[in-house]
């Protein structure tokens, strides 16, 4: 995972091991929580289909905000502040990790990477809605290059709908490849270099696609997107700011290509990494061999893609409903469970690990600056208690699947009321148990 010591006290600071990763001495019985997990979600499910007799997320539901408050949240100016904001972090970002200090115990580029955007990317967008698309410095570049080229912005042919977020679930694969297993992946150059590269690659296809492929093609910003579904704050058709139930963005029941290739990647990549940490890995596997790293995260990726696929192909076939794209509705549900496997993953790096971010960037080059008068600290390990991090990682996963089956049930109401509903989505409920089991035993076997 990537951990570290203290900064500034003599001890080396690594972006080290399998990728993220989370604190292990945690004062759990791992069998207790696995257990009751499980019970949970199992319960959650016959309450609903005892209690929800009809459809109550509704897409366009909501208390619309105060208009002063709408009006400043879609100001042009903040928009605009956003963007400069995240496109100088970015050129920075790259600048430090290609001419910067040479390896990650003093370079700002791979916690910045790897942990304030990878990681806090999960919470910004959860709780403040799509603001990598809003501020995306890659859509500013697009912008700018069409008018000096004097191209169209909506590029020369349209993004082909069959592709939906296929082209995100692939980015996503591969940045999820590189943080858990790729050799030398806390290589400041070779991050620098990968931002570069995966910055080109988008604007070509931008140049052809237009904007809209930033949509479903650039992987972070169709990252951000699909988490903002569960955002509080969302907007109706009619384009109003509203207050709503958090998961009521993701019941619009439409079915998207690659949604669920997305929601696999994510939920195979983190379970992965916690499998990683488990005892068995670590004595039976070389943690440095890049094959047994690929095949894990290969094997954990297509588990979960096979238990989801087979539960909604099961469901369909009770409901007698068979169509691809009609079960492709469900691939939204996956996206809370990713969500609870993120937090609790993450939750305690991120808080931790991620105080090296402020650290570094007060000195970037390693020159003796003291811009952010943090140079020579160390991270404060005092700051996040074990039982508080116990209690978030288990509640995270637990409810992660429970909103899932909220979000699963109301979606098979709007198709198929009355009791036949129960039995048809027996398959996905399984599917939920067993995912909850499996990823409480990931976190929890480290």
């Amino acid at each position: 995972m990537l951990g570290c010591s203290s900064y500034g006290s003599g001890e080396a600071v690594h972006v080290i091991a399998h990728g993220l990763g989370g604190r292990t001495d945690l004062p759990l019985d791992a069998a207790g929580a696995i257990a009751g997990g499980g019970v949970a979600v199992a319960a959650s499910f016959l309450a609903l289909t005892l209690a929800w007799r009809r459809p109550r997320l509704l897409p366009n539901a909501g208390r619309p905000l105060p208009e002063r408050l709408a009006r400043s949240l879609d100001a042009p100016a903040l928009t605009l502040a956003g963007r400069a904001v995240a496109l100088a972090a970015s050129a920075l970002v790259v600048v430090v990790a290609l001419a910067g200090p040479p390896d990650d115990r003093t370079n700002l580029a791979p916690w910045a990477l790897l942990v304030t955007f990878w990681v806090g990317m999960v919470p910004a967008s959860v709780l403040a809605g799509p603001v990598w698309r809003r501020v995306n410095p890659l859509r500013v570049l697009h912008a700018a290059l069409c008018r000096i080229t004097r191209t169209p912005v909506s590029g020369r042919r349209a993004h082909p709908r069959r592709l939906g977020y296929w082209p995100a679930a692939a980015w996503l694969a591969g940045f999820v490849w590189f943080e858990l297993v790729a050799p030398g992946r806390s290589d400041p150059r070779l991050a620098g270099l990968l931002i570069v590269a995966y910055a080109m690659v988008n604007l070509a296809l931008a140049a052809v696609y237009g904007a809209g492929w930033f949509d479903h093609g650039d992987g972070f910003e169709a990252y951000s997107t699909l988490l903002a579904r569960m955002c509080p704050i969302g907007r109706r058709d009619d384009r109003v700011l509203v207050l709503r139930t958090p998961v009521t963005g993701l019941t619009r029941g439409c079915a998207e290509p690659g949604l669920m290739a997305v929601g696999c990647v994510l939920i195979g990549s983190t379970g992965f990494d916690g499998m990683s940490r488990t005892t068995y890995w670590r004595d039976n596997v070389d943690p440095t061999s890049v094959l047994a790293g690929t095949l894990g995260l290969t094997a954990a990726i297509c588990g979960v893609t096979a238990l989801c696929l087979g539960a909604t192909r099961m469901t369909a076939a009770l409901s007698g409903d068979r169509h691809v794209m009609t079960r492709a509705r469900f691939a939204a549900t996956l996206l809370p469970i990713s969500l609870g496997y993120t937090v609790a993953h993450y939750f305690s790096f991120f808080l931790l690990e991620g105080q090296m971010t402020v650290i570094l960037a007060s000195d970037p080059f390693g020159t003796g600056w003291n811009l952010l008068g943090s140079t020579g600290h160390r991270i404060d390990y005092t700051a996040l208690p074990p039982w508080l991090t116990a209690l978030v990682q288990v509640n995270a996963i637990v409810l992660g699947h429970i909103a899932a089956t909220v979000v699963a049930h109301d979606l098979a109401l709007r198709t198929r009321a009355g009791t036949r509903t129960t039995r048809d989505q027996l398959p996905i409920a399984v599917a939920m148990v067993a995912l909850t089991c499996a990823g409480l035993f990931a976190l929890l076997s480290g």
